[in-house]
Order: C-alpha cells, then sequence, then structure tokens
C-alpha cells in the first residue's frame, strides 16, 4: 500500500454517539473538577475580576441545578453543531463564540447582584469545543463529503 494513502485516509465519522460521548464527557470532566474544588477556585478569581470590590459577597446565587442544566445543554448543543457543519474556520467560529458568549455572562450576572458562577458552563463548552473539532478533524464527516461531480457535457456548463 503507498505511504500517500494510508497518510491520507480519514475514518467515516459520526455525529449522534460521538456528540453524546463528547458532551457526557466534557459534564462529567466539570463534575470532576467540581468535586475537587478546582470550579470554586474558578468562581472565585472570575468573581474577583468582573467585581469592583472583591471583599464585597454577591446577595444573590442562581440555584445549582441551573448551572449545571447551562453546562449540560452548552457540551450537548455544542458538540452536535461541531460535528454537523461542514467546514473547519466554521468549527472554530462556533467553538469560539460559544465561549466568548458563556464567558460573558460573568459581568452580566454580576450587575445583577448574582455570583458569576460560570466555571461549569465555561468548562463544558471549553472541553467539548475541543474534542468535537479534534474529532471532526481526524474523521471524514457527513457534511464534509465532496458533492458528486457534474458531467462535463451538461448544458448549464458548457454556456
Amino acid at each position: 500500500m503507498n505511504a500517500t494513502l494510508t497518510s491520507n485516509f480519514r475514518p467515516v465519522g459520526h455525529v449522534l454517539v460521538p456528540a453524546s460521548a463528547i458532551a457526557a464527557l466534557s459534564i462529567l470532566l466539570g463534575v470532576g473538577l467540581s468535586l475537587l474544588g478546582t470550579l470554586d477556585r474558578a468562581n472565585f478569581a472570575i468573581a474577583r475580576i468582573v467585581s469592583q470590590d472583591p471583599a464585597a459577597p454577591y446577595p444573590k446565587f442562581l440555584p445549582q441545578w441551573s448551572l449545571w442544566f447551562a453546562a449540560a445543554l452548552i457540551a450537548f448543543a455544542l458538540s452536535f453543531s461541531i460535528l454537523s457543519v461542514a467546514g473547519a474556520w466554521r468549527r472554530w467560529v462556533l467553538w469560539i463564540s460559544a465561549i466568548v458568549l458563556t464567558a460573558a455572562w460573568a459581568p452580566v450576572l454580576s450587575l445583577a447582584a448574582h455570583a458569576p458562577d460560570v466555571s461549569a458552563p465555561l468548562v463544558a463548552a471549553l472541553w467539548s469545543g475541543v474534542c468535537a473539532i479534534v474529532y471532526a478533524g481526524r474523521h471524514l464527516m457527513p457534511c464534509d463529503e465532496a458533492p458528486a461531480t457534474s458531467s462535463p457535457d451538461s448544458s448549464h456548463e458548457t454556456r
């Protein structure tokens, strides 16, 4: 077998199972980091950055279920979106947009006097995006297939 054929071969990729696995593992990573206390330290650092007075406590907190629901929603939506769109640059735009929008929650929550606990959704967006982009780059996704070339004698090409 020719070396160029084996180096350019990409297996056929799928969307449903890999996207679900990527999202589930992103949530699992967030839960693990939460159990280790890393997310609490990250939330404290984010609160210090967006607050004018780092010593002032926030009077309101979002319910934990809503933060984890947002993290799951972001992880699943982002991984499905990245694996369903054609083109590497579009995947990168989706991933960067998701990170920016998730990070933009922090000052908005701070202005509403809520603690800016956005580290779990941010970790979910970061990890699911990275894994989905790597998977899509190593596999030939259904949306990446080249369209069938038409014959040169078709009527619209001869004009």
